[in-house]
């Protein structure tokens, strides 16, 4: 067995803190990554503090993953020590199932093996990567350009490929109106992409002080949700909607303001059930639709474009001593717009 270093919450009412475990030998099919990098995701915290469903404890967070490749098994062929590699939300999926074949791994119908807080197919418990190493079958490690910051990367490996995947499904880009709503950590991924797909984007957001840092990103205009007369001139007025969103918000408002055949796309997770008007749907043929992360494929596809078009996240890099304090400035909005632990500092 590997020794591993890491921060865990040891229940739900504890704070992160340091803890030493083990990692599985490497096999045949494994990379083994020093960890360098690692972001920090609103769901580490949803997790931790059991906001969604019991969680497995202790518990290692992180699944924006990105480092230096030390070991490989004897069988892998697309990996080499040196290389720099990244892991996301998922280490493991069952690989015969009609979705995995599809390239839809996060859609495996016998259910992926996440990156934490999940047990693998051996039945043992996986621990991310708020840790100084990991190892991760072959077919969920993804190649990560040296072109780019490799700490600014990190993120793209959850708020990137949670943005990217619905506007390539929905085929988001040249003539259409994409409105993002939200401007946090999922939020200004899904403004870079949009415009970089060629779509007009308009930012939403209940906060008229995000105007100016909304427009840096690229967005070409900016609608204060919270004035009345704002949303009404844009009534009826998008063709999708990206709502990042994870706090309670009025899913009528903003199906309102989709065109006819609209899509609304639910990429935030509330910690309770949305609710919904049937007329908001009906009138206009409107759809509300979620999205996952990508697969394997994909996620690889959208490293490259990031690498092809210099996209990263804007980061703030932090000691991982300071993950606690991190998170309570998280729910305040106090981060522009994704935290990067550096696990150097581990």
């Amino acid at each position: 067995m590997i020794q591993a270093k890491a921060y865990a919450a040891q229940t739900p009412e504890t704070d992160l803190a340091p803890w030493e475990f083990e990692r599985r030998d490497v096999g045949p099919h494994d990379v083994q990554i020093e960890i360098h990098y690692c972001g920090v995701c609103h769901s580490d915290l949803h997790q931790i503090k059991d906001e969604w469903f019991p969680g497995v404890f202790p518990m290692v967070p992180g699944h924006e993953i990105v480092g230096k490749v030390v070991q490989v098994g004897a069988h892998v062929k697309k990996f080499k020590a040196g290389d720099l590699a990244g892991v996301g939300c998922m280490v493991d999926s069952c690989q015969v199932c009609e979705n995995c074949k599809d390239g839809l791994e996060q859609y495996c119908l016998e259910g992926n093996t996440q990156t934490y807080n999940n047990l693998d197919r051996s039945g043992v418990p996986t621990y991310g990567g708020y840790s100084n190493t990991i190892v991760v079958r072959e077919e969920f490690v993804l190649s990560v350009s040296d072109k780019l910051s490799l700490a600014a990367t990190a993120p793209l490996l959850c708020a990137g490929i949670t943005t990217y995947s619905p506007l390539r499904h929905w085929k988001v880009g040249k003539g259409h109106k994409l409105a993002v709503l939200g401007l946090g950590g999922l939020g200004h991924m899904g403004v870079k992409f949009g415009v970089a797909f060629g779509a007009e984007v308009t930012v939403l957001s209940t906060s008229a002080s995000k105007e100016q840092a909304a427009k840096d990103l690229g967005a070409h205009h900016f609608v204060v949700t919270s004035d009345p007369e704002q949303v009404k001139a844009v009534k009826g007025s998008f063709d999708f909607i990206l709502d990042t969103v994870s706090a309670v918000h009025d899913m009528d408002l903003y199906l309102s303001l989709l065109r006819t055949n609209g899509t609304l796309i639910n990429v935030g997770v509330p910690t309770e059930p949305y609710s919904v008007q049937p007329f908001s749907l009906l009138t206009g043929r409107r759809s509300m639709a979620g999205s996952g992360i990508g697969g394997i494929a994909e996620t690889q596809e959208m490293l490259d474009f990031c690498a092809e078009h210099n996209i990263v996240s804007d980061i703030e890099l932090i000691d991982i001593k300071d993950i606690t304090a991190s998170y309570a400035r998280m729910l305040k909005g106090d981060v522009r717009y994704r935290f990067v632990i550096d696990m150097a500092t581990l």
